[in-house]
């Protein structure tokens, strides 16, 4: 009986809710409050001045707690070391540091030869930034180390200092490679520390936010166009071709041009190699991918090739037998620490930089993805510091600009690791290899690591689908990835990258420049205002206007603003002034001319009056009877100019009533009132706040009050500290919201008491 009953209890309590739902949306909801200007609600809301605290003030304080909490910040892996879970975490960090460093072999030997480098320095510098990184970063799972774009960016360098025209012995023009390469090293690694000074000065000073100028489909653009160079690179070591060295603009495309203009000297045996490789780890992602949940750890195909190739070509004698290029020797062991060249500072300040933001923006972006999924958090300055510190240390031990790999990071991810002690044990990895293992990969094809560059670029060129994604959610940011895509291929990947921020800067300045201007009306039965041509229901006040900008007003678009309200009220204001200016010109000149025809029968007058009065040899009679004359002429004149200013007086008290547009004869706006929506401005200058007053000034001209709604805190404190107020316009023609301006406007208007309290229908 209880379970028959249940469904229709359930039933009913529905049907009351939803009866309740119906009425509450039927109840008319009114909310009463007076209706403010700006300076009743300074007083209402008790405002007061906030107290500025000057940074600078702190940074000289010195307790224990503040250099306990220095030491935390600038140090992490104390905060986080102590709570480290060995039992839950230590399995999953050595399990992904063993995947990294199986990933970072092969990588580090590609990607140094993409840097033009000797492979050996990719070992180096897949060790010494790993470990300081796991000392001074904050993020848990971003795997630091060589990586394609870094790479790309230092051989350019490397290709426009110490090309190989440069070292060319002879007449036979053989190549001196122990020259160049010692040089190629010492370029390499001076422009690291470079890298690193830029990166911890500008993590010092806080300036982690210079990444926000670089947005997202900046950033993708501009590592896909950079995947573009990086394939361009390797072509020679697949093909087996011997390119001459370019670097600056439409180097890329010369160097296709090269390629297929040299591809019948192709050495086949390099190719088949390269093709070989290539096919072997796609293959190997492929099953990766497919056997992703029951695999413990990825196939460690890259290590696995590098190892079969480097077998086969020892065995059969590739080098000899077929002319493949081989990596040579590696040295055994750590190199000692060698200073860098400050002499060199000059030619690679500007390159320094670019490599510095971009590894920066690089890091920053994958961290703050990893931090999000994974519920902590990245701070963006202590980043900069420890990239800095990494490419600054790792520069001294003869390193290359490393950033973090997005491939390596993944799997770093994806095998468990939980913090950077999978990176600290991948650097160890490696270290055992630079000191026992590294010597026997000699006899590797360099083909097989170009294919290994090759392979791992798919995340990258995967990115030109974003085209058609930002072809359907904003055209803006699809041109800033084809504007930032093609100067960064034509350009070169240093001015491509200045190209694409001063675009990307420039389109937000022209955009502010587009703004959509808008008159609001009020939508029924509220104190909603919308723009009436997007809301057919939404009705314009009679008599009032309601402007709104959705951007805020600057030196910029001032006049822009300016222009536009007066367009869209409806009114010639500059024609209105111009022809009330002229009319009252009129006006003055005729009354100056009248008042000059008067003054002449006055003076004619005043001048006979006197000549009565003045007798030769007067008597006491005459003086007597010529003073009544002389006073009763002096009566009748100033009976006369009395007269005179009682004709005038008048006048002079309707001088506004003769000044006004309907007693001037012109055309009077259909509104008394217009009122600026200020809620946009988030900043105002000095043009913005002299584009009001002349606003102001113009349209009370033609008979139209003004006032301004909606000013948030700040601009109403650059108002004051512009003296924007003054005598004519005060708090007062400031008000809390639209609807309380219009109110105010239409009471005022009526002239009557105005009502104290607003009643708003919602």
């Amino acid at each position: 009986m209880g379970l028959s009953e249940a469904p229709g209890e359930r039933d009913t309590q529905a049907l009351l809710s939803r009866t309740q739902a119906m009425e509450l949306r039927q109840r008319d909801y009114r909310v009463e409050r007076p209706l403010l200007n700006q300076e009743q609600l300074e007083e209402l809301g008790s405002r007061s001045q906030a107290q500025v605290t000057l940074q600078w003030r702190t940074w000289f304080r010195c307790s224990r707690a503040r250099a306990q909490a220095l030491l935390l910040q600038y140090l992490p892996v104390l905060a986080w070391l102590p709570q480290y879970s060995v039992r839950d975490w230590l399995l999953g960090d050595l399990l992904s540091g063993l995947s990294v460093a199986i990933m970072q072999l092969p990588q580090g030997l590609a990607y140094a030869l993409l840097a033009g480098l000797p492979p050996v320095f990719g070992l180096y510098s897949s060790f010494y930034p790993v470990f300081v990184y796991f000392l001074f970063g904050t993020s848990r799972h971003i795997s630091v180390g060589t990586f394609a774009v870094m790479s790309v960016m230092v051989g350019s360098v490397m290709e426009s200092l110490a090309p190989d025209d440069a070292f060319l012995l002879g007449l036979n023009s053989t190549l001196d490679v122990a020259a160049r390469d010692a040089t190629r090293v010492q370029l390499a690694s001076t422009l690291s520390v470079l890298v690193g000074l830029f990166q911890v000065g500008l993590g010092m000073v806080h300036f982690g936010f210079v990444v926000t100028y670089l947005s997202e489909p900046l950033v993708r653009a501009y590592t896909t166009a950079a995947s573009m160079h990086v394939f361009v690179s390797q072509l020679k070591y697949v093909f087996g071709l011997h390119l001459s060295s370019r670097s600056g603009p439409l180097s890329l495309i010369y160097t296709v041009l090269e390629v297929c203009w040299k591809l019948p000297q192709t050495v086949v045996g390099t190719m088949v190699t390269a093709i070989v490789a290539g096919v072997v780890l796609v293959l190997v992602k492929l099953l990766n991918e497919k056997l992703r949940r029951h695999l413990p750890m990825p196939l460690p195909g890259e290590l696995l090739t590098l190892i079969g190739a480097t077998g086969i070509s020892y065995g059969v004698g590739l080098k000899q037998a077929f002319g493949v290029d081989i990596v040579g020797k590696i040295p055994a062991g750590l190199v000692p620490p060698t200073a860098p060249r400050p002499q060199l500072f000059a030619k690679l300040l500007g390159n320094a930089f670019a490599i510095a933001v971009v590894g920066f923006a690089i890091a920053i972006s994958l961290g703050k993805i990893f931090a999000l999924r994974h519920g902590y958090r990245v701070y963006s300055n202590q980043e900069l510091v420890a990239l800095g510190l990494s490419n600054l240390l790792g520069g001294i031990f003869q390193c290359f600009p490393v950033s973090c790999s997005m491939s390596r990071s993944l799997v770093q991810e994806s095998t468990g690791g939980n913090t950077q002690v999978a990176g600290a044990v991948s650097s160890l990895f490696i270290l055992i290899i630079i000191v026992k293992l590294g010597e026997l990969f000699q006899d590797l094809p360099k083909a097989v690591l170009a294919a290994v560059v090759i392979v791992n670029l798919k995340g990258m060129v995967m990115q030109f689908t974003d085209v058609v994604s930002l072809w359907k959610a904003n055209r803006m940011d699809l041109l800033i990835w084809v504007v930032t895509f093609v100067a960064t291929i034509l350009l070169n990947l240093d001015l491509g990258l200045a190209v694409a921020v001063v675009f990307s800067l420039m389109l937000v300045v022209v955009r502010t420049q587009m703004p959509h201007y808008s008159v609001l009306g009020q939508v029924p039965d509220t104190d909603i205002y919308r723009d009436v041509a997007e809301y057919s229901g939404a009705r314009e006040v009679p008599g009032v206007k309601v402007f709104r900008s959705s951007v805020t007003v600057y030196f910029a678009n001032a006049e822009l603003y300016s222009d536009s309200l007066k367009q869209r009220c409806g009114v010639d204001v500059d024609y209105l002034l111009s022809q009330k200016k002229k009319l009252l010109r009129k006006q003055e000149l005729k009354l100056k001319r009248l008042q000059k025809e008067n003054k002449l029968p006055k003076q004619a007058a005043t001048s006979k009056g006197t000549s009565v009065s003045i007798n030769v040899n007067p008597t006491v009679v005459d003086i007597e009877s010529n003073n009544d004359v002389e006073g009763s002429k002096a009566k009748a004149s100033a009976g006369t100019e009395l007269e005179d200013t009682g004709a005038w007086a008048p006048e002079d008290a309707k001088t506004s009533d003769m000044s006004s547009l309907k007693a001037l004869g012109l055309p009077q706006p259909d509104f008394h009132t217009l009122i600026l929506d200020l809620s946009s401005f988030s900043f105002v200058d000095t043009v913005c706040l002299k584009s009001l007053k002349n606003i102001f000034r113009d349209f009370r001209e033609i008979e139209v009050e003004v006032y301004m709604a909606a000013c948030h805190a700040p601009v109403i404190m650059q108002l004051e500290e512009g003296h924007f107020f003054d005598a004519s316009i005060t708090k007062q023609h400031l008000f809390a919201s639209v609807h309380d301006a219009v109110l105010f406007a239409l009471q005022h208007r009526r002239s009557g008491p105005v009502d104290p309290v607003l009643v708003t229908k919602l």
